[in-house]
């Protein structure tokens, strides 16, 4: 048995004792757990700088703030989430009462991804913790000194049988597969995401895919453009590109893409200034790799606007491209990156149809003031969360689910939602000893079938 083995047993044992089942015990981990993100918060900040290039106040509003957030949520909520649901019950089953309540599934694993290494950690462990369970938690090997805050934080503040952080360096992704548990949650690319859910079936383990996708973005003729550009130069540079809601790609009305572009251009020096490679505020891509496989999609494209990077300190402008289609390799895959791939139309039916027949992605925004097309949309096509005259924003809050579809996912979390997915939902029905339908009971004689289907 290794050593992931023996925490794994022991915190199913711990389980088993009923310590994760009371609301004292949830509601004094939440508040260890927001005490413990205040005491830590500038070598958060640090942390996610030396790993990513986060300026304070990106770093401090997209993780840190986020997840403060939900632990409040959560907090001023879980009193309620807890109790019992009253449900209906039919007449065949009266006079019983029927409801409903939310159990911990168990010992929980949470995979969390590069590119926001501290929010994706902790976000889902917030849920886990008000839903009862215990958690081992794996941080990623590409954000080294988040990762080994986050595993000095937690495991230091919390005991192992409840929240174990695992080392990356001693435990690998297959060995961490073959525990066994009661709920995995992993966010993170598609590839990996079928592999975990291929090894959860071995055992019958829920699990919650938070994957990506090519989340499309619409710019209909009757937009606000400066909200437009403003709004998606913010979406496509945040992180650097490397949001798995970002805009991926652009679709522009013919009528006004050249204004739209103008729109863009003036934008991206607004944000970052004239050398954005220079700028504080604009973070950098997580490793060479990527920066090269980036470098990669704009070989042959027409780049109208950035382009330039600076390898050493792994960064790349804003890059606007145009005259792409639906057949260019900017559009086999998610950018992950701040490149804006401009695509047109002059008729909206067959580019909605379009996207229909692609791959469901995780968000959809629409720039419109048309009511009629915002209904359209927002109705008709199929995705995770959307968005109109914004970007990226609807994720922020905790009364809204996020989560993907199809091949962007499955399964939602956030605020009540998270309490939601890391608990079972139980239905039970209670009827008094003494009131008793014997009618249900044999023997059958004459006159019980008229008699029900009567009252039926």
């Amino acid at each position: 048995m290794t050593d992931l083995d023996k925490i794994i047993e022991r915190q199913r044992e711990y389980f088993y004792g009923g310590f994760t089942k009371t609301e004292d015990f949830r509601r004094k981990k939440l508040e260890r757990l927001r005490d413990l993100i205040d005491l830590c918060e500038e070598n958060i900040i640090h942390a996610l700088d030396m790993d990513l290039g986060k300026a304070n106040f990106e770093a401090y509003v997209s993780e840190i703030s986020f997840a403060k957030e939900e632990i409040k949520f959560a907090l001023d909520n879980l009193s309620d989430w807890m109790k019992p649901v009253r449900e209906k019950t039919p007449l065949t089953a009266m006079p019983a009462k029927s409801y409903s309540l939310y159990e911990p599934l168990g010992v929980t694993l949470i995979i969390a991804p590069w590119n926001y290494p501290f929010l994706l950690a902790i976000d889902p462990l917030i849920g886990a913790i008000a839903s009862g369970n215990t958690v081992i938690l794996k941080t990623s090997s590409k954000t080294k000194e988040t990762s080994k805050l986050i595993r000095s934080m937690l495991n230091d503040y919390f005991e192992e049988e409840f929240i174990y952080v695992v080392d990356n360096d001693e435990v690998s992704h297959e060995e961490l597969l073959e525990g066994k548990y009661d709920h995995i949650f992993y966010t993170g690319g598609k590839s990996v995401g079928k592999h975990i859910m291929k090894k959860a079936s071995e055992n019958l383990t829920k699990v919650t895919l938070e994957l990506g996708g090519k989340s499309p973005c619409i710019v209909d003729r009757t937009a606000d453009l400066d909200n437009a550009a403003r709004s998606i130069m913010w979406g496509k540079t945040l992180n650097a590109g490397q949001t798995c809601v970002a805009p991926d790609y652009i679709l522009v009305d013919l009528a006004i893409k050249e204004k739209f572009i103008g729109k863009l251009k003036e934008t991206m020096v607004d944000f970052y200034g004239l050398d954005p490679l220079a700028s504080e505020d604009y973070g950098r891509i997580i490793n060479e790799d990527h920066l090269d496989r980036l470098l990669g999609l704009l070989e042959g494209e027409d780049v109208i606007a950035g382009g330039s990077y600076d390898r050493e300190n792994l960064k790349l402008m804003p890059t606007i491209v145009d005259g792409v289609d639906f057949d260019s390799k900017l559009m086999e895959d998610e950018i992950f990156g701040p490149i804006i791939p401009i695509l047109t139309y002059d008729d909206i039916n067959p580019i909605l149809y379009k996207i229909k027949t692609m791959l469901k992605p995780l968000a959809f925004y629409l720039f419109s003031e048309d009511e009629r097309l915002i209904e359209k949309v927002m109705y008709n096509m199929e995705f995770g969360n959307g968005c109109v005259n914004d970007c990226i924003i609807e994720i922020a809050s905790p009364y809204l689910e996020f989560g993907g579809v199809g091949e962007s996912g499955m399964g939602g979390y956030h605020g009540y939602n998270s309490f939601v997915n890391f608990s079972n939902k139980k239905s039970i029905m209670e009827t008094p000893s003494s009131m008793k339908a014997n009618i249900k009971y044999p023997p059958y004689e004459d006159g019980k079938l008229n008699f029900v289907k009567k009252v039926l």
